[in-house]
């Protein structure tokens, strides 16, 4: 049984399920063996997903493993994921049409093994699809003692400005730094609304924010579904546009373009250095934390209860969550015992 605390993080409704740990990756593993992922590559992608959950970003959570059943790739024949090129301090990996989940996770293991060898390392996986929440895998380089540098291009669903028709992925960027109190991480996507979002409103049907959307011909929407044929807009007008056409550029260089002869597809980059190959004495954990602290200082305006910095709120939300539960939509749950 759950202990519940007597104001809870997220407030139970008639229509979502609050579900232990346990019981959520219990129900996830269930939705993945019917759809062919059983074993180690299931536990991989639940936990991943429940930890999404915990973090609180319910769109990459449990409701992922609908677009992954519903995704055409699913069905086709996987292969192990398999170096296809390396050097001491690189390595390009060939996701066999994994999940992302997977793909990008082996590249961040590869990445960690070559960054505490070599004092850096850069690792590109490609022939893969949906890779999650960046922060993940950046958090598991980071707990290692490592810098981390992490970008993700992808299939067109974002519309430079300006334009009908979509050009870009979400393409997320994140940033991970080890400090002598914890793992600090930047994470963001460079749309204005992430896809995942954008499916699980359709799947709820619920409205988009007014301005994110487009149809299939390029007209401003907040339907969802009809945003699912078309897609949405950069965050930041040109500056987001600008920053979103890098990632995707740095996406060949993780072989985004092997897959289908395809310039604007999915590759996973990782760079991870080790901090003392440039500050040998050891010092980067102890003045990030010291800049942590000075940023978190700062005279606040009336009202303001705490200036807070990337992931703090995160961390903190999963521990309570870990102890009150997570909250799906009885929607989703019953879609996935229904797969």
């Amino acid at each position: 049984m759950l202990s519940f605390p007597s104001i809870m993080l997220d407030a139970d409704r008639p229509d979502t399920v609050r579900l232990s740990v346990a019981e959520a990756t219990a129900l996830g593993e269930r939705a993945l063996m019917r759809v062919g992922y059983s074993g180690e590559d299931a536990r991989i992608i639940v936990d991943q997903l429940v930890d999404n959950a915990l973090c609180g970003y319910r769109f990459a959570g449990l409701p992922r493993l609908l677009a992954i059943a519903g995704d055409e790739r699913t069905g086709k024949t996987r292969a192990p994921v398999r170096t296809v090129h390396e050097t001491p301090v690189s390595a390009l990996i060939d996701g066999g049409n994994n999940v992302g989940y997977i793909a990008a996770y082996r590249a961040a293991e590869i990445a960690i093994r070559k960054g505490r060898q070599g004092g850096m390392a850069s690792v590109g996986a490609y022939n893969s699809y949906y890779s999650g929440r960046n922060a993940y895998f950046v958090e598991k380089i980071v707990r290692e003692g490592l810098v981390a540098f992490h970008v993700s291009s992808a299939y067109p669903r974002v519309l430079p400005p300006g334009a009908a028709r979509p050009m870009l992925g979400t393409n997320p960027i994140c940033f991970g730094f080890p400090s002598s109190d914890g793992p600090v991480i930047v994470d963001m996507g460079t749309a204005s609304f992430m896809w995942g979002e954008v499916m699980l409103h359709a799947h709820l049907n619920e409205p988009l924010p007014e301005g994110v959307g487009f149809d299939e011909h390029g007209n401003p929407s907040r339907d969802a579904a009809a945003v699912l044929k078309g897609g949405v807009a950069p965050f930041g007008g040109h500056k987001g546009y600008g920053l979103s056409f890098a990632i995707q550029a740095l996406g060949l260089l993780a072989g985004a373009a092997l897959t289908r002869g395809q310039v604007r597809d999915y590759g996973f980059l990782f760079w991870a250095l080790d901090p003392d190959v440039m500050l040998p004495g050891g010092e980067f954990r102890s003045q990030m934390a010291e800049y942590v602290r000075q940023v978190k200082a700062t005279p606040r305006r009336p009202g303001v209860e705490a200036i807070r910095i990337p992931s703090e709120r995160a961390f903190a939300e999963r521990e309570r969550r870990r102890k009150e539960g997570i909250i799906i939509e009885r929607k989703v749950v019953e879609a996935l015992e229904a797969l």
